[in-house]
């Protein structure tokens, strides 16, 4: 019996002996690949804080990393993405889906490293007593621990800042005070306050939201446009004869129409920098203050961030949008107005001839300076019959009217319009009839709708001459489009902000481009929705 106990106990030390060095081999193993970095998981989007001595407590932010920032080696161009009031760091990553936009136009743009700091509700800037150091503590000590954490382009060409309502302002104070650190700035619905909007604040919303950074706490009035104020404010620093500090600033900033009161104050921002003949990209579109209208902007916001890290400049025109097959010189009747000297042009759908029914109808102030009437006109009653063909606008009746000086009067106008009730089958309904002109002859149908608005309800602009404190009619739906190096800008913004104050009926735009008939076709390729709902009075 002892021999076996010695027997099964001499086994077990083998076996326990074997067992320990098989451990020891295979713990080696093990931490050799967990110390071997080509077999750590890459996470694109890290969580992060640092220290801030200069803020004394710390400051949360995340970072999303370029797809192949692991196996490139290559350094990379950073922009910072800035939240809104009252929201986190994390705004950008959940709500913004900013990877998604950034992995979406993929060798579109250059790629780029994100970093999404926490803002409070600073407005990203040190306050007006001192205690409060949050642009020192951003250009001093976050991102200089960028550079040093990452494998970052440090140079202040290589540096962007985009921002969202308080973040946007943030966008273009950091950039504008900081130009030895950032040069490209891209707010998105910039929450900001011209001076008169600023006096107008409720006193709660001014002591909480403005009075803490600015100063003038429990003040109304005059007095609260401090010092501090002013230095900060962009309507005043741009506001000088000499903006030489501001060279190397590349600006694009965007606002939807349908914001409470940020939309006013962007087109007066746009407005200063254009009287200045400061040059900037600003864009005004259908939507309101979420992110449902920064996604729409975010691929071009993007890709202006991209052409200016490769120092390249942003295009001055739209990709030209093609008008497509042209109607015959049949479909274009030439008429005579009794009474009138006016000879105009109709075009009849495709299918007129085949119903008994009555049509929207067209009014199409033609302004043809420069070029040849019958061009214009085959073109644009081209496009939009095209565009009757694909469903995007119901058929319709086109009445071109020539219009090279802007001059077709009220009486002509009506006897126009009676000439085409009497000779072609359109709707006798106000609703379903648009006045449609561009340029000189926007401006003639803005100084038309108040006085023909019983016959013709909807007014379509596209770059009109508008003067300066242009406004408008009630009773009148208006769809105003303009190219942002209109020389009319304060005269299609005045209309827009005159309509925006009393609720009437309106939408506006203001797109890239300069002024030409091309841009009146991509002005008007934007406006089908809207053009579809007034023409079948929906």
């Amino acid at each position: 019996m002892n021999n076996v106990f010695k027997s099964y106990g001499f086994n077990w030390v083998v076996m326990l002996t074997a067992s320990f060095i098989i451990l020891l081999i295979s713990g080696c193993k093990k931490e050799d690949v967990k110390d071997d970095p080509s077999d750590t998981p890459f996470v694109r989007l890290v969580e992060s804080s640092i220290k801030s001595e200069l803020m004394a407590h710390t400051i949360k932010y995340s970072v999303l990393l370029p797809a192949d920032y692991k196996t490139s080696g290559l350094s990379y161009p950073v922009v910072y993405l800035l939240h809104g009031y009252g929201d986190i760091y994390t705004a950008w990553s959940r709500s913004g889906n900013i990877q998604y936009h950034s992995d979406n136009l993929g060798a579109e743009i250059e790629p780029m490293i994100f970093v999404m700091p926490d803002g409070y509700n600073s407005y990203f800037l040190n306050n007006f007593s001192g205690t409060y150091h949050y642009m020192d503590m951003f250009v001093k000590e976050l991102v200089p621990e960028i550079d040093q954490l990452y494998r970052t382009k440090k140079e202040a060409s290589q540096r962007a800042v985009m921002g969202y309502s308080m973040g946007g302002y943030g966008a273009l104070a950091l950039p504008a005070k900081n130009p030895d650190v950032f040069s490209i700035s891209v707010p998105l619905s910039m929450s900001f306050r011209t001076d008169e909007q600023y006096l107008e604040e409720p006193q709660g919303v001014f002591n909480s939201q403005w009075a803490s950074i600015f100063g003038a706490n429990g003040v109304s009035g005059p007095a609260r446009i401090t010092p501090y104020f002013k230095e900060y404010s962009p309507f005043y620093f741009f506001d000088q004869n000499d903006l030489s500090a501001f060279s190397s600033l590349k600006l694009f900033f965007v606002c939807g129409d349908d914001e409470e009161t940020l939309s006013v104050t962007n087109g007066a921002l746009h407005n200063l920098l254009r009287s200045k003949n400061f040059a900037h990209e600003y864009r005004m579109g259908n939507g309101g203050h979420d992110f449902g209208y920064w996604s729409k902007v975010l691929p071009e916001a993007l890709r202006f961030i991209s052409k200016g890290f490769k120092g390249e400049s942003y295009p001055p025109e739209l990709t030209p949008v093609e008008i497509g097959p042209s109607i015959t010189n049949g479909q274009y009747i030439q008429e005579n107005v009794a009474g009138t000297s006016a000879s105009i042009g109709v075009f009849r759908p495709t299918n007129y001839a085949n119903t008994t029914a009555s049509y929207p109808a067209i009014f199409y102030l033609n302004d043809s300076e420069g070029t040849d009437r019958m061009t214009n006109a085959m073109k644009v009653m081209s496009f939009l019959n095209n565009n009757m063909q694909s469903g995007k606008i119901p058929h319709s009746v086109i009445v071109e009217i020539p219009c090279t000086n802007g001059n077709v009067s009220e009486a002509e106008l009506k006897s126009i319009i009676a000439h085409t009730e009497s000779n072609h089958r359109i709707v006798t309904t106000k609703e379903s009839r648009v006045l449609l002109g561009n340029s000189k002859g926007g401006e003639n149908a803005w100084l038309l709708m108040p006085v023909i608005k019983n016959n013709i309800k909807n007014c379509f602009i596209f770059d009109a001459l508008l003067p300066d404190n242009a406004i408008g009619d009630s009773g009148i739906y208006y769809y105003i489009d303009a190219t942002q190096k209109t020389s009319s800008f304060k005269g299609n913004h005045s209309l827009y902000v005159d309509l925006k104050s009393r609720g009437l009926a309106r939408e506006y735009r203001v797109r890239q481009g300069t002024v030409s008939f091309q841009s009146f076709i991509n002005g008007m390729d934007g406006s089908w929705f809207y053009l579809n709902k007034q023409l079948k009075n929906q």
